[in-house]
């Protein structure tokens, strides 16, 4: 409210609770949602399976059967670049083959990919985007919204020994959300069901973003190499031609600017 000016309308309900989902559908009348409804830390869902089976695949699916039951017909998925598991060649372009998940919660992705697309061929005037995210961080430049996140994710094949991913901006992100759903609501995809790589397009080590934080903000880290993660890959990052093209949409905010943007969050934290 703060950031925007304008009053948001929210409920706090278990998405896994179909009944509760079945009364806020009667409540609402909204013909598009964007369901972020998961648990996601991949190391825990190695430890937790059962919890990120129940909660990200329950939900989903409860969410997909009520815009069935009420003819909502347009859903964005928060899907990952985890389902193309450890791929053959980088970068990964939406056609790279999915290959077995290597953690629960690349699972439940795929799985909530298939639920998706299955739906929408199965009911007419249902559509649905997948967005694969790569690895979001920063905040909003306010410093007011941000999240706490904690792993020790070390000890890859690649020249520094960190693993590699493809850093996104969360601002970025949310603007890839807007294109992509009124890509839906405007009924312009090719078929009902898309799916679209979110990412920079370059692949960043973990020890190349913590120098880089250092640089953004002026400070001195301390850290460790800790074991490898459980789950985790060792490289990947996007081809987003497609999500550039037919969404109009591309990554533009530099990597130090969003790091200085978390480190923005974290002081806001550190002051509540």
């Amino acid at each position: 409210r703060r950031i925007t000016g304008a009053e948001v309308p929210f409920e706090q309900i278990d998405c896994c609770d179909l009944q509760a989902m079945r009364r806020l559908f009667e409540r609402h009348e909204f013909r598009s949602v964007i369901h972020f409804a998961a648990s996601k830390a991949v190391g825990e869902s190695v430890a937790e399976p059962l919890k990120y089976y129940r909660n990200n695949l329950l939900s989903f699916l409860n969410v997909v059967e009520l815009m069935c039951d009420f003819g909502r017909p347009n859903i964005l998925f928060s899907s990952s670049c985890t389902v193309y598991g450890e791929p053959d060649a980088q970068p990964v372009t939406e056609q790279t083959p999915r290959k077995p998940a290597t953690s629960p919660y690349g699972n439940t992705k795929q799985i909530s990919e298939d639920i998706l697309r299955d739906a929408v061929a199965a009911h007419p005037g249902l559509r649905g985007i997948a967005l694969r995210y790569f690895n979001p961080i920063g905040s909003h430049p306010s410093g007011l919204i941000g999240e706490d996140p904690n792993g020790i994710p070390n000890n890859y094949p690649t020249p520094d020994g960190t693993c590699i991913r493809d850093y996104i901006d969360i601002v970025d992100l949310a603007r890839a959300h807007v294109a992509a759903l009124h890509r839906l609501i405007e009924e312009r995809g090719a078929t009902p069901y898309e799916v679209f790589n979110v990412g920079t397009g370059r692949g960043v080590s973990v020890l190349e973003l913590v120098r880089g934080f250092e640089r953004a903000n002026g400070l001195k880290l301390n850290y460790r190499f800790a074991p490898r993660r459980a789950g985790d890959i060792t490289a990947i990052w996007a081809d987003p031609t497609l999500a550039n093209t037919l969404l109009g949409w591309r990554a533009e905010r530099p990597l130090e600017e969003t790091l200085r943007t978390a480190w923005q969050w974290q002081l806001h934290l550190g002051q509540r």
